[in-house]
């Protein structure tokens, strides 16, 4: 059973600019959560079940200093339109509509060509990320888990700003669909470290030891790599 829920959207201000608020509330907070909305954009104010939403705004107001620094800090949003450069799997392409064109996606060398409607161009690159990274990644984790004798239940992706993977006790493993923007050891790095919670629910020792093993190398480069990286990977949307 779910013990958060989103009440709507408010506002507060900054600079005399109305910056958006998502609001959630939930029955395990103990006291106002201000934190940056990365996959939205704005805010996003967590509170108790019970807390009264005037006053938690008015806290989140008094805040105004520390949101102007965490949205400077935010990088530049990048449309997937035509002529966008970004990273598929730790290599810049570009976007190439052509006029005319079917609107069959096509990856060819350093570029994305697609027709189709101009209109549409973003959400239906997004849209073949997406495919491509569940696709690779399914892949890769039942490769992987059959050589280590491991038995993955399923494999989906979605778009969490928070983690990378996630691995339930029933062998069910979801992964961002943005580790297809990373290099290949990163997001083989990431897969190995949830093939490993199929050993262990935690990050003991034995987990660490049961990730090096599985990935075969030294994960630390690549949480080294998303730790400086990964947040720019949440810029590129439709």
């Amino acid at each position: 059973m779910s013990t958060a829920s989103f009440e709507g959207d408010a506002a507060i201000l900054v600079d005399g600019a109305a910056v958006p608020v998502r609001v959630r509330r939930s029955v395990r907070a103990r006291a106002y959560r201000l934190t940056i909305d990365g996959a939205h954009g704005g805010l996003r104010l967590s509170l108790p079940a019970r807390a009264n939403l005037k006053k938690a705004l008015a806290w989140a107001q008094d805040h105004e200093a520390w949101v102007r620094d965490q949205l400077a800090r935010q990088p530049a949003i990048t449309p997937l339109a035509d002529g966008a450069t970004f990273p598929l799997e730790g290599r810049d392409v570009t976007i190439r509509w052509i006029a005319g064109a079917t609107r069959t996606i096509r990856l060819e060398g350093d570029r994305i060509l697609l027709g189709g409607p101009a209109e549409s161009v973003g959400p239906r690159v997004q849209r073949w990320l997406v495919a491509r990274a569940r696709a690779v990644l399914d892949s890769e984790s039942h490769a992987l888990a059959r050589d280590h004798g491991l038995i993955v239940a399923s494999v989906g992706v979605g778009d969490p700003r928070s983690r990378w993977g996630s691995c339930a006790s029933s062998g069910a493993i979801r992964y961002s669909w943005r580790l297809i923007l990373a290099p290949p050891d990163v997001r083989r790095a990431t897969v190995a470290h949830e093939l490993a919670h199929l050993l262990h629910m935690d990050h003991s020792p034995a987990f660490h030891a049961a990730h090096r093993r599985i990935l075969g190398a030294d994960p630390r480069p690549a949480r080294a790599w998303l730790r400086a990286h990964g947040a720019g990977l949440h810029r590129y949307r439709a």
